[in-house]
C-alpha cells in the first residue's frame, strides 16, 4: 500500500507541476486570444509569432532576453570554473568558508539581491540599462556554475596532473589538456543552468533594468498581464521554449550518461 500511495503522490506532483504548462501548450494551437477558449485548432499564432505579426516590443524583448542570458551565461561559465578551480585547490577550512560565501546568494532571496544590486548601481552613479542587466545576471549565475563545476573537480584524479607537471607541461598547458577535459560537462551544465536561469529571471531584473526602455521577456509579461491580458502569442513562444530546454536537457543527459559507461 505505501508503494501505491508513493506512485501515487509522485503522479499528483508532477500533474500539478507540469498541468499548467500542457495548457499552454495545447492552446497555442488556436486561434482564441482568451486562454481557456478553444475555437479550434489553428498554427495561426505559431505563423504570427514567425512572421513578425507580433508586436515589435515582444520581439525586441525576446532578442534583450537572448542576448542578455548568452552574455551572462558565458561570463559565468567562464568565472565559476576558474573560481572553483581555485576553491578546489585551497586549504580545507578555506574552502569550507568559501564555499558557504558562494551558497549565500543562492539561499538569498532574489528579490534581495535585486535592491542590494540597485542600491550598489545607484551609489556608483551607473545608468541602469542593458549593462546592469547583464553585470546582475552574472553575479547571481556564477554560484550555480561553481556548484556545477566542483564535484567534477572532486572526481579528478589528481595525480593526472601532477603527472604532466612532472612530464614538462606548464601548469597553463596542464590546465588547458588535463584539468578542463575533466570538468567540461560540468561547465556544460552550468552553462546550461546559468542561461534558463537567466532567462528566466524577473525579480532581479526589474530592479537592475532602468528606466530607458529597455525590455526583456519577463519584464514584457509583467507589463502585459497588468494590462489585463497576455499577448496570444506568448503561447507558442513559451512551448518552443519549453520544448527546447527538455530536448536539450535530454541530449546533455544522455551524453554525461554515454560518458560515465565509457569511463566505467
Amino acid at each position: 500500500m505505501m508503494k501505491y500511495l508513493g506512485k501515487a503522490y509522485l503522479w499528483l506532483l508532477l500533474l500539478l507541476l507540469y498541468a499548467p504548462i500542457l495548457i499552454i501548450m495545447i492552446f497555442s494551437f488556436t486561434e482564441a486570444k482568451v486562454l481557456g477558449n478553444w475555437t479550434g485548432f489553428s498554427t495561426k499564432l505559431y505563423t504570427s509569432l514567425f512572421a513578425g505579426g507580433v508586436h515589435r516590443s515582444l520581439i525586441n524583448a525576446i532578442w534583450n532576453t537572448l542576448a542578455i542570458a548568452v552574455i551572462a551565461a558565458t561570463v559565468s561559465t567562464l568565472l565559476g570554473s576558474v573560481a572553483a578551480i581555485g576553491i578546489y585547490n585551497l586549504r580545507v577550512r578555506a574552502r569550507q568558508a568559501i564555499g558557504f560565501v558562494n551558497s549565500i546568494p543562492i539561499l538569498n532571496p532574489d528579490i534581495i539581491t535585486g535592491v542590494s544590486l540597485f542600491l550598489l548601481f545607484v551609489s556608483f552613479g551607473i545608468s541602469q540599462g542593458f549593462t546592469t542587466v547583464v553585470l546582475a545576471h552574472i553575479t547571481f549565475c556564477t554560484p550555480y556554475v561553481v556548484l556545477s563545476v566542483m564535484p567534477r573537480l572532486r572526481q579528478m584524479n589528481q595525480n593526472i596532473y601532477e603527472a604532466a607537471l612532472d612530464l614538462g607541461a606548464t601548469p597553463f598547458q596542464a590546465l588547458r589538456k588535463i584539468i578542463l577535459p575533466e570538468i567540461r560537462p560540468g561547465m556544460i551544465s552550468g552553462f546550461i543552468l546559468a542561461f534558463t536561469l537567466s532567462i528566466d529571471d524577473f525579480a532581479v531584473t526589474i530592479f537592475t533594468i532602468g528606466n530607458e526602455g529597455l525590455e526583456t521577456l519577463s519584464t514584457y509579461i509583467y507589463a502585459d498581464a497588468r494590462k489585463g491580458g497576455l499577448t496570444p502569442e506568448l503561447r507558442p513562444l513559451s512551448t518552443i521554449i519549453f520544448v527546447a530546454v527538455l530536448v536539450l536537457l535530454i541530449i546533455i543527459n544522455k551524453r554525461s550518461a554515454r560518458i560515465n559507461r565509457s569511463k566505467e
